[in-house]
């Protein structure tokens, strides 16, 4: 099943993803830094990369909405696509209040409240990058019907001359 949301012949959610996740992950890394050595740089830090990937988690759920609404009914990746989709909905609302109760301390400091919201967050991003890589690798969502090792470039008209399997 092909994607609906393309850009130069590839699906734009995959493509988004990669933002945020980096940007998430290095914010929790910034964290662990800034508690291994109380260096208020990494807590600022941690506070832009988090803002930051928040909004590119929200860019890329727009066009993972998209790529969703187009799955048939009744299927196992609708229902994998719904569990991914919201259990990433909850990433991005635990990093927002991670986000936001940064936002109201002193230089950004986190609270132990907020470090747990980040760090229950990336532990979700992993659970919830697992059911993409699932709806991609087993169920084909989002995978050109033409896909195969020797079909022609993305970027060409020209049709692999077979469909998959």
């Amino acid at each position: 099943m092909e994607s609906r949301a393309k850009a130069a012949g590839h699906a734009v959610h995959p493509v988004l993803i990669v933002f945020p996740l980096g940007l998430l992950v290095t914010a929790v890394i910034f964290d662990i830094l800034y508690l291994i050595t109380d260096r208020t740089g990494f807590q600022i830090s941690a506070a832009y990369t988090m803002g930051v990937g928040i909004l590119g988690g929200l860019l890329a759920a727009v066009f993972g909405l998209i790529d969703w609404l187009a799955i048939p009914a009744g299927t196992r990746a609708k229902r994998i696509g719904a569990v991914h989709g919201a259990g990433n909905v909850v990433v991005v609302l635990l990093f927002a209040l991670s986000w936001l109760v940064r936002r109201a301390a002193d230089n950004w400091d986190p609270s132990a409240f907020a470090l747990i919201l980040s760090f229950v967050g990336v532990v979700l991003i992993g659970v919830t990058g697992w059911l993409g890589g699932e709806l991609v690798e087993r169920l084909g969502v989002s995978v050109s019907d033409n896909a195969g090792v020797d079909a022609p470039s993305s970027l060409s008209h020209r049709s692999s001359g077979r469909a998959r399997a």
